[in-house]
């Protein structure tokens, strides 16, 4: 399994995309998907100016955790997974995930599993600030 999981991280640097496709490239893989997440300029109908994100220091394990049951439920080739912590601009990349299966219909699976378990399971928080000059805090553990 650990040949499968070829990429994780929780950084406080820009993500690539290049590089987490990069890590998933498999010639056993008939089929990549990758979910990009970005930092949009509204939540709930209210303007966000600016994002930030904090990390448990277990956090790289929970996503390893994570990665591991998705491995062990689809039949992937490989996997990846990055989150960006810190202060984010409108338009910046939040995190990235990918799946590379032999066929198509279970790399989205298994790229859906890994993004939403993910969101689910590691302990990750969001915070966000309105132009209103609110701010509220988001658990991306639910």
């Amino acid at each position: 399994m650990v040949d499968v999981i070829r990429l994780l991280g929780i950084r406080d640097t820009p993500l690539s995309v290049d590089e987490v496709l990069g890590a998933v490239e498999d010639h056993a893989a008939g089929g990549t998907a990758v979910f990009v997440g970005t930092v949009r300029e509204q939540d709930g109908g209210r303007p966000v100016t600016l994002l930030s994100y904090s990390a448990h220091p277990s956090a790289e394990e929970h996503l390893r955790r994570v990665a591991e049951k998705v491995a062990a439920d689809h039949q992937v080739t490989a996997l990846a997974a990055v989150h960006r912590v810190g202060d984010l601009r409108l338009g910046e990349i939040a995190v990235v995930v990918a799946a590379a299966c032999p066929h198509r219909a279970e790399a989205f699976d298994a790229c859906r599993r890994l993004i939403d378990d993910l969101k689910r399971e590691v302990p990750i928080w969001k915070h966000q600030v309105f132009a209103d000059g609110g701010a509220e805090w988001v658990g991306a553990c639910e």
